[in-house]
């Protein structure tokens, strides 16, 4: 594993990418970011981290026989080895909130962004980029957001947390050598936030509706339960949940 440290970027997945065209680039690769101006999150939006406080960074997961029909899994294994992490430093009540965020009771600690390089039908790699809340204890107008130190009570040592990480990514990244498909997704639905408790959304019009989420399909659509029985699937710009 070759991890490189940097003052300042403006995107630690758009230097990992650079860093490929540039030159060979070895499985796990890890590029850490002290500040990082420009980090995104789903959709477009916007990560926003203070300096020195938390963790940015991507790493870049090569793939041998990797299906792009199955690139969700990425999303899964990612969110499960983030939460196998912080299972270890006891954060409370830990939940994915679909399709990648990491949340501790209602609030979010953890951001992933998942960019999956392809040819034809297999992926060759994926640049996975992942912002976790530390010692940051002030986030301003944002809400449910908190951070480890917030919810734990004492502040971390980032080296030792991005280790901590590092270790668990790469072993739930085995999984994919090991296990079937539907075993991970099953492992994923199991740790999934709001999962079979009535739940209100906002649909894309801005309609409020109930339901229950059952899981997630092979695509990633979010599996919901409608007040009819009818099960519908849903994708990230389609609906969004309220708790």
């Amino acid at each position: 594993m070759q991890l490189i440290k940097l003052d300042a970027t403006d995107s630690t997945s758009a230097y990992l990418k650079n860093l490929m065209l540039q030159q060979e680039t070895e499985d796990f690769t890890v590029v850490q970011a002290h500040t990082q101006y420009a980090g995104r999150g789903q959709m477009g939006t916007r990560w926003l981290s203070e300096p020195g406080k938390n963790l940015t960074f991507s790493l870049l997961k090569k793939h041998a026989q990797f299906f792009a029909r199955d690139q969700f899994c990425m999303t899964m294994l990612t969110s499960m080895g983030v939460f196998a992490a912080l299972k270890v430093l006891s954060v409370p009540d830990l939940r994915v909130k679909w399709p990648n965020d990491i949340l501790s009771g209602p609030s979010k600690i953890c951001g992933i962004l998942i960019e999956n390089i392809t040819t034809g039908s297999l992926i060759q790699s994926s640049v996975i980029g992942i912002g976790l809340n530390v010692n940051q204890k002030d986030f301003g107008t944002l809400e449910k957001v908190s951070s480890l130190q917030l919810v734990l009570g004492y502040p971390l040592d980032l080296e030792e947390v991005l280790q901590l990480l590092l270790i668990h990514l790469k072993d739930t990244f085995k999984l994919l050598q090991i296990q079937e498909v539907e075993e991970i997704r099953s492992a994923y639905e199991a740790l999934l936030f709001r999962k079979d408790k009535p739940s209100t959304f906002t649909n894309r019009e801005g309609e409020y509706f109930m339901g229950f989420i059952r899981g997630v399909s092979p695509e990633g659509k979010l599996r919901v339960e409608l007040e009819d029985k009818a099960l519908r699937l849903f994708d990230l710009k389609e609906l969004q949940l309220l708790y």
